[in-house]
């Protein structure tokens, strides 16, 4: 799967962009994001409040319990604001 960040959340990964295969275990973009958590310091930081992350799965904007179903690519980024 590939795993893109933005803003902050690539601040503190490190890297805008990875590949992961997470576990039959992870689900869900919640689930990924907990995941994700245990992989480094840095992913701890970026993943540590998910209630302020949004998530796009292929390109989608979705909820944080969406499933990830056969997903490509999941992107993790802090909310959008602006005009």
């Amino acid at each position: 799967m590939d795993l893109l960040y933005f803003a902050w959340v690539r601040e503190r990964v490190g890297t805008g962009h990875e590949q992961r295969d997470p576990p039959a275990t992870v689900l869900s973009i919640a689930d990924l994001i907990a995941w994700l958590a245990t992989l480094s310091p840095g992913h701890a930081e970026a993943m540590r409040e998910p209630e302020r992350l949004r998530a796009a799965i292929d390109q989608k904007f979705v909820p944080l319990d969406a499933p990830l179903g056969n997903a490509r690519e999941v992107a993790l980024f802090p909310p959008v604001t602006g005009g």
